[in-house]
């Protein structure tokens, strides 16, 4: 995923192979990052605790996983 903070408002899109994610949140101190596992869980229709950020906590690409149902 790739994820661009500080947007004007929270979006998921998918740009070619990719997933878009925009949050408002800053980068800073995790607020992105969490910002980034809330707008997915509600996106794909999730609790919150099913994500997990896996890698890229100081990147704009992460890596999440998900549970399993």
């Amino acid at each position: 995923m790739r994820v661009t903070p500080g947007a004007r408002r929270d979006a998921v899109a998918i740009e070619g192979d990719a997933v878009q994610l925009r949050v408002t949140a800053p980068p800073a101190d995790g607020a992105a990052n969490e910002a980034v596992l809330h707008l997915l869980a509600a996106a794909l229709d999730r609790p919150r605790r099913d994500l997990t950020l896996l890698r890229g906590a100081s990147a704009r690409i992460k890596l999440i996983g998900i549970a399993p149902e």
